[in-house]
């Protein structure tokens, strides 16, 4: 790694929205833009990826619109899902389930409320090797003083009963905000990972209190809970990896809110996103530590081998090679936003100043 030129094998994203329909046409693009080869595919859709047979069928309208893009499916943790289909899914090639509580961010309507009645999906899903990814908030109640500022910490609890029940399932938590979440997956065992997003690296309270572009669920905390985070990217903790979480959605949706509906929760990170991540990692004097944060160890953890590809060589003689990105140092400014016909997107720091471009 020289100081102008960094080189990242094969990066990965193991937290992404890429919506649907036409929308989904713009934003799936901008997972290679961003310079990224895999996306781990969130499934909340409307309706919500449930079955084996509606993930296979969105991993077919994904690769259609990009396939050099390699695309992991998961499916959404609810009463429909039985242990017979956890095994159909592993089979298919399916790679994990998500959890959201109810209510707490988009499209978790259909959220869980009990984790124990799940237990014998966790249990197959144990036997099998499925991760299970968690969103960990807990939903507001004012009886019990819960709010958007304290819903992670008062997640963790379930973290550790479930890890501590199913001591062999793979569980991610994922979008970790807090120095409580960053303590309490280090202090679990090798099978409890954790994603962090570019944004939270970047942000705190005051960068989304009254700007709605940045605001997401969940939230960012305090600058002390910004540099937990920033320390175990440093640290190059092999348990902790990029997940984005990038969400777009329309202008509309975030710029405005009535007393019926909030602005929509979610930062738009994809089409700059192994920019952004470099950007922010020099800033904590943390660059060596790029191509771990956003290839190796979440491959690792989620077992899943940097792919090959055919070139030609110098002399004629066709190798494989690592699929590898390269970034160089140079200031590029971030887009207003991006258009596709109907639809548009505004990204993460618009109009903004990074350090770093794909070569």
């Amino acid at each position: 790694m020289s100081t102008d030129t960094i080189r990242v094998v094969a990066p990965a994203d193991f937290h992404v929205h890429l919506r649907q329909g036409s929308f989904s046409e713009l934003v799936t693009k901008h997972v290679r833009k961003g310079g990224f080869t895999l996306a781990y595919v969130m499934p909340n859709l409307q309706p919500p990826i449930k079955s084996t047979e509606e993930a296979l069928l969105y991993k077919a309208q994904l690769q259609a619109i990009d396939p050099s893009v390699e695309y992991l499916m998961t499916l959404y943790l609810s009463p429909e899902l039985t242990p017979e289909e956890i095994r159909k899914a592993k089979a298919a090639g399916i790679v994990g389930v998500k959890s959201y509580p109810r209510g707490v961010t988009t499209n978790s309507e259909g959220g869980i409320e009990s984790y124990e009645t799940y237990y014998p999906v966790f249990e197959a899903m144990e036997q099998v090797d499925m991760v299970l990814n968690l969103h960990g908030e807990v939903p507001s109640d004012p009886a019990t003083n819960t709010c958007v500022l304290n819903a992670e910490p008062t997640f963790l609890p379930h973290l550790r009963k479930l890890h501590a029940r199913f001591p062999k399932l793979r569980i991610v938590l994922e979008h970790a905000t807090t120095k409580a979440a960053v303590d309490c997956v280090k202090s679990l065992g090798d099978t409890v990972a954790c994603t962090i997003t570019a944004h939270h690296l970047a942000l705190t309270v005051d960068d989304w209190a009254g700007q709605s572009f940045n605001f997401c669920k969940p939230v960012a905390k305090y600058p002390e809970d910004r540099k937990a985070l920033q320390d175990v990217v440093k640290e190059g903790h092999p348990r902790f990896f990029l997940g984005s979480d990038s969400a777009p959605h329309p202008p509309s949706k975030k710029s405005t809110a009535t007393p019926t509906q909030p602005c929509a929760a979610g930062v738009y990170t994809s089409p700059i996103l192994l920019p952004l991540v470099a950007h922010l990692l020099e800033s904590f004097d943390a660059l060596d530590k790029l191509e771990p944060f956003v290839s190796t160890n979440g491959r690792a953890f989620y077992k899943q081998p940097i792919r090959m590809t055919l070139v030609e060589n110098e002399s004629g003689e066709v190798e494989e090679r690592q699929d590898t990105v390269v970034l160089r140092r140079a200031k590029a400014t971030v887009e207003n936003q991006y258009v596709v016909r109907e639809n548009s997107v505004v990204p993460f720091w618009a109009g903004k100043e990074l350090e770093w471009e794909l070569a």
